[in-house]
């Protein structure tokens, strides 16, 4: 799905990575914003995932694309925002489910976990899966009523 609006994002330890994945998927014909970081100079993550997971949650971008060292703040970090469903996946299985069964509008990736060439199987594996709805759209439905549930308790 070529024609769909990504956005990246990464704080220092995966800049590097964030921006292979750039050239590769604007190679591929994706259109693609990076969202930062701009340097590996240090930054702190749960800003730069906040702000990729509003713009992907209002519809600004199709998907969004977050990378950290192991993935884990950024996953933890844009699902904190209402409405984004991050998923940390290390391998090209892993994002296609995310996509299919999970309806994931965020994919997050561990720089220091799986490196370029897995990064690009992976990132191929959820930009080309779509969410298969069936007996997953109940799953997802009360994963947004959880959220409704908790979010509202804050």
């Amino acid at each position: 799905m070529k024609n769909m609006k990504l956005a990246i994002a990464s704080e220092h330890a995966g800049f590097e990575l964030k921006e292979q994945i750039i050239s590769y998927l604007r190679e591929k014909g994706y259109e693609i914003d990076d969202l930062g970081a701009k340097s590996d100079e240090p930054i702190d993550y749960p800003n730069i995932a906040a702000n990729l997971a509003e713009k992907v949650v209002t519809d600004e971008y199709n998907r969004g694309i977050l990378i950290c060292g192991t993935g884990i703040g950024m996953s933890i970090a844009a699902g904190k925002v209402p409405g984004a469903r991050a998923g940390l996946c290390t391998n090209a299985f892993m994002a296609k489910l995310t996509s299919e069964h999970n309806n994931t509008n965020i994919l997050c990736l561990g720089a220091w976990i799986t490196g370029s060439k897995l990064s690009f199987n992976i990132v191929d594996a959820y930009l080309e899966a779509e969410f298969t709805k069936g007996r997953h759209v109940n799953r997802v439905n009360l994963i947004e009523e959880l959220e409704r549930k908790y979010c509202s308790r804050l």
